[in-house]
């Protein structure tokens, strides 16, 4: 999604429905925690694609298109803008993801000239993007500078860029969150408006001993970023946004991970290999495979995940089910996505603050409402017919079934704003 104001763009990087994908995961750095890194083990490198087969699975997915990757500016400039001049003629708007390492001034020119949002995937100044290696320190320092320079490109060009932060060991322990913090300030300073914090997806036991947050400093780490917007001018982290729209029932623009995604189909991304082959969102890929999509939604992990008992991996019982839905699949306990996300804690505990939050300005949040369990059902009826629907039509259709039913009113109804 594009979005305009005062004359500039921002980028909304999880909204990007089809991910145009022509060299496949191909990248030019090798961040070490990267959940692409099992596909990449098992693939070889994506060399040539179909630029006519690549447009033409555009078509059918039926809407506009990111370049992602791996490294979508590995493509070549000429080829880069024949994609985005057919996106710009059929679908009025482009979008790319990219480390930003391997931005030019000709790679502006194009954004400026195809109306390309640009969403950029840095964790920190200097030493503490390290993780997102580049072979040796020298390079990887140099390359974090690059994509430092690229942002002040982007911010003096007028595109914005939206930023992804992923955290971990090397950049959101008690002792780094300072010079985040400042780092935040900074980008602030230059017009940043929007800023996503990842919890890091973990792919080997490697991963884990190194670079993995305990669920006490995520929660930490992510409280600290909560209180520093406060100090912030323009620039938000939208997934404090995203909870209490969640809390509120007014969920129609929150991200994927909070949609009830189906592993098999993954309907918030539809992606585009270079030979034009449909596939399903990345964090979904724990062996390696690139699989197709299914011909069929459906929502068992969330009916399943409802029944199970929290000792089995479940959500059983907790207040929350209906806002975070056990959350991403790609974060799922040991890589199994019939379990529950494995930061279970930290979701829960943001969920708890912002429920205080919520009562303290006087508002019920749907996680003590009355009525939680009668809005859980109508969630899983959906479910058990292959339909998704957010909380807040939901939330419509409730209340119109309550103001035709006396029975429904007296056992304690949901109030639609």
């Amino acid at each position: 999604m594009v979005t305009r104001a005062s004359g500039t763009r921002t980028f909304r990087s999880d909204t990007m429905g089809t991910e145009l994908r022509p060299l496949g995961v191909a990248c030019n750095i090798g961040c070490q925690y990267c959940y692409q890194h099992p596909q990449r083990d098992v693939e070889p490198p994506v060399k040539r694609y179909d630029m006519e087969a690549m447009k033409a699975a555009v078509r059918q997915e039926g809407g506009g298109f990111t370049l992602f990757g791996g490294e979508p500016l590995l493509v070549p400039l000429d080829d880069l803008e024949e994609l985005w001049a057919f996106g710009l003629k059929e679908y009025v708007r482009n979008g790319v993801q990219t480390n930003g390492t391997l931005i030019t001034p000709e790679h502006i020119e194009l954004f400026l000239k195809y109306k390309v949002g640009v969403g950029l995937s840095i964790d920190g100044p200097e030493d503490l993007n390290d993780i997102r290696w580049a072979g040796t320190l020298g390079k990887t320092r140099s390359l974090t500078q690059r994509t430092e320079d690229a942002i002040a490109m982007l911010v003096q060009a007028g595109i914005p860029p939206s930023i992804i932060t992923t955290l971990h060991r090397g950049n959101a322990t008690w002792d780094k969150l300072p010079r985040m913090a400042a780092w935040f300030r900074e980008l602030d300073a230059m017009g940043i408006r929007s800023a996503r914090l990842h919890l890091l997806e973990v792919e080997n036991d490697a991963v884990r001993v190194s670079y993995h947050l305990s669920p006490e400093e995520n929660v930490e780490a992510m409280l600290y970023f909560s209180a520093l917007e406060d100090e912030l001018a323009t620039l938000r982290f939208d997934v404090f946004q995203e909870i209490e729209q969640l809390m509120r029932a007014t969920d129609d623009k929150v991200s994927c991970v909070w949609n009830a995604c189906d592993p098999y189909t993954t309907s918030a991304v539809s992606g585009v290999e270079g030979n034009g082959q449909r596939s399903n969102c990345g964090r979904t890929n724990k062996e390696g495979i690139n699989f197709i999509k299914a011909r069929r939604v459906n929502y068992m992990r969330y009916i399943a995940l409802y029944h199970t008992p929290k000792s089995m991996g479940g959500c059983q019982g907790c207040r929350f089910f209906s806002m975070c839905k056990g959350h991403c699949p790609g974060t799922s306990i040991n890589g199994d996505w019939r379990n529950r996300t494995e930061h279970c804690a930290v979701w829960m505990a943001l969920f708890e603050r912002c429920e205080q939050m919520l009562q303290a300005r006087g508002e019920l949040p749907l996680s003590l409402h009355p009525a939680r369990e009668t809005f859980e059902q109508a969630l899983l009826d959906h479910w058990r017919k292959d339909r998704h629907t957010s909380l807040k039509h939901t939330l419509i259709r409730i209340a119109s079934q309550q103001s035709k039913s006396p029975d429904m009113r007296s056992k304690g109804g949901l109030d639609c704003e």
